[in-house]
């Protein structure tokens, strides 16, 4: 069996011997480079580009503005989560007559060379006359003469109202009542390659583009859409990338630019981001505020929750549509079951970077608010803050449970799961109940140590389907053509695994294709943890068809009735006594002779998706001098339905804690009051290293497999990222309970902690750990 197997990913071989292939490495005869020219004005009108200098200069071989595109190109549509209200807020790819953020792109030049591209971007002149900026949602809401997009009427640009129940009536009923605002900071995916891509327009004026990745199909539909092409006169070729995350694989402006130039000049044009646009102009992710209100009962069960919550989403909406700000409500609730349930969002608009999805979108941020206030119950009735989770959390009783708060189109009904359980076994595992007398042994030698958990629900499996071709070739190896793409997650090896499953070889036989429109016919590529749930279970449903039919063909030539046959181990077996009744090659060399057809395709449907869930726990040690935190241990225990390959999954979360360490403790997009970024390079924006991520266990569970796919499984890929921060801040809490502050906001830096501390011990009013 390879499903459940350890295997090592057969991606890894050329990507550590230095054969990866990534847009950076792409190299075409007449290659020319490309360079942005971006707005230094958070918000300003374009009073004149005067062009003259830099287009005579040697080797410049084509300058645009917004002037020289088509009159009729529309701005870059909404991917996820459509709302015609917004159109009036997307982004063209080049600013007209108007800039709203920093970094946002004016002028385009391709030369010979890089070098080149630079000077003649030095040798344009752009005037503006600069506005306001709003640097911040407060501002924003406050500023009524000064909107980002007038014919919306407002910077509060889009409101999601969601409830359950009445919270106001259930409120007055409930014997105390907790309100806090709580802030998650602007931060974002960090890839080790920054973006780009090649495009090259042969001489029959075929369009082939290099570099896209994520959701490689639909962004080709995009492009042929804003070029005006038929989709077979553009070719999209997915390269190696060295991160995804989220932010990697939208479809920028310079997705539409460099593409266009390739057809203007008629030769290939590339363009790479440097690290510094990287950190300007790539999406941004989590900004949110929320000002939340819970009433709870004297056992710490919670009936009434509202939560207004304000986004800042930056000067434009981007691909995402508000997938964000409609995931963090409808994912707000978690694995709790609260009677009655209040959402209101503002998406408002400033003058910022757009903003996107980032490794567990809306969930990194509602779990931090969400399991900061549990914490705050338990420690304001006195109880054991997993006490006060187990009471809360939904029955398995009560599964496929709906929390009756939608987003992407339909309601989050929990499919499966026994949270209760979840607890009682980590609790074990990590020795919760034992924690006193280690603290107690702590304090003995003058050490502040801290215990923090934090529980969480993921979603995985977004539809509506995927798809997956699988051939068998004359020598028996097999070739699986899947919809999604490649972002580092191991989709090949999982797809392989699958294969291999059902078809009795080994995986190491299957190869997997992805990302090519001109060979893969359709596909909704790899995010919102959708890979495993809805490519793996097309590529076994495929499989199972093509098995089928040889089992069938091997039935009629063995006389054996095909419910007793089976594929296994390169054979074909009687399934019930394991006998051996024709090999595997020999088989397919008969089949191949017969002109069997080795070929099948499915299209997996799904109308819902899937819900993982999982306890991070981490301990902590505070230096109360320095306010240095240090991650004594950490926990993340995960129940995923089945693993498909257990070493890919610990991967995953052990990679999503450490950018959920980040956004827990360092990392932070900081703006001035002008709208400048002022954490753009790496002095600033501080990211962990393997200095800074500690030694993680990891616990796999399969104790609910999901009904809704036939593989049972649920998705790995943003569990290990959502519940660092609260898991981390609850410890940091649990650590100096002897002083009287909170910790409501993001990131926690050892400097806010020794505030604190000293203000605390200087005998001050209670502070709260806020930048």
């Amino acid at each position: 069996m390879s499903i459940g197997a350890s295997v090592k990913r057969i991606e890894d071989l050329p990507l550590l011997t230095g054969r990866g292939r990534y847009a950076g490495d792409i190299r075409l005869p007449d290659q020319c480079e490309a360079v942005l020219i971006r707005s230094p004005h958070a918000h300003a009108n374009i009073r004149s580009i005067r062009i003259e200098g830099a287009v005579r200069m040697p080797g410049v071989l084509l300058i645009i503005t917004a002037q020289d595109l088509p009159s009729d190109l529309p701005p870059i549509p909404m991917r996820l989560s459509p709302e015609g209200a917004l159109e009036h807020a997307l982004q063209f790819p080049l600013a007209k007559e108007r800039v709203r953020y920093v970094g946002e792109p004016v002028v385009l030049i391709v030369a010979t060379n890089r070098y080149v591209a630079e000077d003649a971007a030095d040798a344009v002149e752009i005037e503006y006359d600069p506005l306001p900026p709003l640097a911040d949602t407060d501002r924003a809401l406050a500023s009524h003469d000064n909107l980002l997009h007038p014919s919306i009427g407002s910077n509060d640009i889009f409101q999601i109202h969601s409830q359950k129940g009445s919270f106001d009536d259930r409120l007055v009923e409930c014997p105390h009542v907790l309100q806090e605002e709580l802030y998650v900071q602007r931060h974002t995916g960090v890839p080790l390659e920054t973006r780009g891509m090649v495009a090259n327009c042969g001489s029959d004026g075929r369009l082939t583009v290099y570099g896209p990745t994520k959701v490689v199909h639909f962004n080709h539909q995009i492009l042929c859409r804003l070029l005006g092409k038929d989709s077979r006169d553009i070719r999209y070729i997915e390269t190696d990338v060295g991160g995804g995350f989220g932010p990697r694989g939208e479809f920028y402006p310079e997705d539409y630019l460099i593409p266009y130039a390739a057809i203007r000049l008629g030769r290939p044009v590339r363009w790479i981001e440097d690290r510094a646009e990287h950190l300007l102009a790539t999406n941004h992710s989590r900004e949110q505020k929320h000002r939340i209100t819970i009433g709870f009962d004297e056992v710490g069960r919670i009936l009434a929750l509202r939560d207004e919550i304000f986004v800042d989403t930056g000067a434009y909406i981007r691909t995402h549509g508000v997938t964000v700000p409609a995931l963090t409500q409808a994912m707000f609730p978690g694995p709790y079951d609260i009677e009655a349930l209040e959402f209101i969002t503002h998406v408002v608009v400033t003058n910022k970077t757009p903003t996107g999805t980032y490794r567990g979108p809306g969930r990194f941020e509602g779990t931090f608010v969400r399991e900061r206030i549990i914490d705050m119950v338990a420690r304001k009735l006195k109880l054991d803050p997993a006490d006060v989770r187990e009471k809360n959390v939904v029955r398995p009783e009560k599964m496929p449970y709906s929390n009756g708060i939608s987003a992407l189109g339909q309601v989050v009904e929990l499919d499966s799961g026994d949270y209760p359980q979840l607890l009682r076994q980590v609790r074990q595992s990590v020795d919760w109940d034992g924690f006193k007398r280690r603290k107690k042994e702590a304090e003995a030698q003058g050490k502040l140590l801290g215990l923090g958990m934090a529980m969480f629900v993921e979603k995985s499996g977004l539809g509506p389907w995927e798809y997956a071709e699988i051939d068998i070739l004359e020598n028996g190896d097999v070739c699986c053509k899947t919809g999604l793409a490649d972002v580092g997650q191991g989709v090949k090896t999982m797809i392989a695994q699958v294969c291999s499953d059902q078809l009795g070889i080994p995986y190491t036989r299957v190869r997997v294709i992805h990302g090519d429109t001109d060979t893969v016919k359709k596909g909704n590529g790899s995010f919102a943890t959708r890979g495993t749930v809805m490519g793996g279970s097309a590529a076994w449903l495929a499989a199972a068809s093509l098995k089928d039919q040889l089992l069938h063909a091997a039935s009629e030539w063995l006389g054996v009735p095909r419910e007793e046959l089976e594929m296994r181990e390169e054979s074909v077996v009687r399934e019930e006594t394991g006998q051996v009744l024709l090999a595997y090659q020999d088989f397919i060399k008969r089949c191949v002779e017969k002109g069997l057809k080795l070929h099948a395709e499915y299209t997996f449907f799904a109308s819902h998706m899937t819900y993982p869930y999982g306890v991070h726990i981490a301990e902590v040690e505070i230096d109360k001098d320095t306010g240095h935190i240090r991650i004594v241990k950490y926990y993340i225990g995960y129940d995923i339905g089945r693993a498909i390959n257990p070493l890919l999954v610990e991967g995953q979360l052990i990679g999503g804690m450490a950018q959920g360490l980040g956004g827990a403790l360092y990392e932070e997009l900081r703006y001035n009051e002008t709208g400048q970024l002022l954490s753009g390079t790496f002095m600033d924006y501080i990211i962990p290293s393997s200095m800074e991520v500690p030694h993680i266990d990891v616990e796999i569970f399969e104790n609910a497999p999901s009904p809704l796919n036939p593989l049972g499984v649920k998705g790995a890929g943003e569990g290990g990222t959502v519940a660092v921060a609260p898991a981390l801040a609850n410890a940091i809490r649990d650590a100096l309970e002897a002083y009287d502050f909170e910790i409501t906001s993001l990131p926690i830096r050892p400097e806010t902690i020794r505030f604190a501390i000293r203000q605390t011990e200087r005998g001050e009013e209670k502070s709260e750990v806020v930048l």
